[in-house]
């Protein structure tokens, strides 16, 4: 998925896992200010009206076999103690669950994680990441072979949910590269993702198609026609921000322009997990590496809930597991989607 950030001209709009993202999207795979109250880390409809939020009253799970709960548990071992505390801010909130890949065997992966979130009376957030031509080819290049094969996976995927509470973020990057980055399989691209949005509305699930970020397509008329294509009518809404770094008062304000484009009604949620010092503004490259690909100095955002206090917004959501790596892209970090204890403690001793 993309990450890198653009130079707007002035007066342009603020606009399972890998990592490592191309020019503009969001690093796959899977940042901690308080949150705004109540349900974190316990725990709509396009045509819904603004200020009905499908997802009121939920708690979002906490899968606690995750890389940061080890990572607490072998450093208080080592007597990191301060450190060990400041990464539960990681450990302990909700965080999604990526699955790219694994054939028709995904739907048994779905239904594990779902059996384990149920039992905690919580609800879990997926993201589906596995469109044939993932990414355009590049740094997080895979996906299904075929749209055949993308739609006997989603099939699969849905099977797993029987019928239980759960979200599902659809295809990161996926519709804004359309836009930008591959267009030529456009209209192939736009016919799996409704397909996906129509299986996985059957099951029982709040879908969102992911929209990019603010700093990718400026003209939110275009990606509104994009997301249209893509079967958004069908759909709960949009996701923005997917492993990115756009503060979340920018991704409302784009958040809001999009849903106004698309008749005012369409709501939306926020990856906030690394928003909270916003993206790297000391150029293009740092320290030999792109600035989109774990920069320097980025902190937790606010912690996952479903009460944002904003009008179309249903919940932030940490989509991105904070401290898993974007990629290698500079010597001696990790490959994309790795767990990286080191940058997730940055992260988390960043946060207010």
């Amino acid at each position: 998925m993309r990450q890198r950030w653009r130079t707007f001209l002035a007066g342009a709009l603020v606009a399972v896992m890998a990592g490592c993202t191309s020019d503009q999207g969001s690093s796959d795979g899977p940042a901690a200010s308080p949150a705004p109250s109540g349900d974190s880390g316990g725990g709509g409809s396009a045509t819904q009206p603004s200020g009905d939020n499908p997802l009121a009253g939920q708690t979002l799970f906490v899968n606690t076999a995750n890389p940061a709960v080890s990572q607490v548990a072998a450093w208080e071992k080592d007597k990191r103690t301060a450190d060990a505390t400041e990464l539960k801010k990681i450990g302990e909130r909700p965080n999604a669950e990526w699955l790219a890949g694994g054939g028709t065997g995904v739907g048994a992966r779905v239904d594990d994680l779902l059996g384990k979130a149920a039992a905690k009376k919580q609800l879990p957030v997926l993201v589906a990441y596995n469109v044939p031509d993932r990414d355009c080819g590049q740094y997080s290049a895979g996906g299904a072979g075929s749209a055949d094969e993308y739609r006997q996976w989603i099939r699969s995927f849905a099977g797993g949910i029987k019928g239980r509470p759960a979200v599902v973020i659809l295809e990161p990057d996926a519709v804004a590269h359309t836009l930008e980055g591959c267009a030529d399989n456009a209209t192939e691209r736009y016919a799996v993702i409704t397909d996906a949005v129509n299986v996985l509305k059957a099951a029982g699930a709040r879908v969102y198609v992911d929209a990019g970020h603010p700093n990718w397509i400026g003209d939110v008329n275009k990606l509104a026609g994009a997301l249209k294509n893509a079967g958004i009518a069908k759909a709960d809404g949009f996701s923005l921000n997917v492993s990115n770094f756009v503060r979340t008062a920018d991704n409302v304000t784009y958040g809001d322009k999009l849903s106004d484009a698309l008749g005012g009604k369409t709501r939306y949620v926020i990856d906030t997990s690394r928003n909270g010092a916003g993206p790297y503004d000391g150029g293009t490259t740092v320290n030999g590496g792109p600035s989109w690909c774990n920069p320097p100095g980025r902190a937790l955002g606010e912690a996952p809930t479903v009460r944002t206090g904003k009008e179309r917004v249903d919940a932030f959501l940490w989509v991105k597991r904070p401290g898993e790596s974007d990629g290698a892209c500079r010597p001696g970090e990790p490959p994309a989607g790795t767990w990286w204890p080191e940058y997730a403690l940055e992260l988390a001793k960043r946060s207010r």
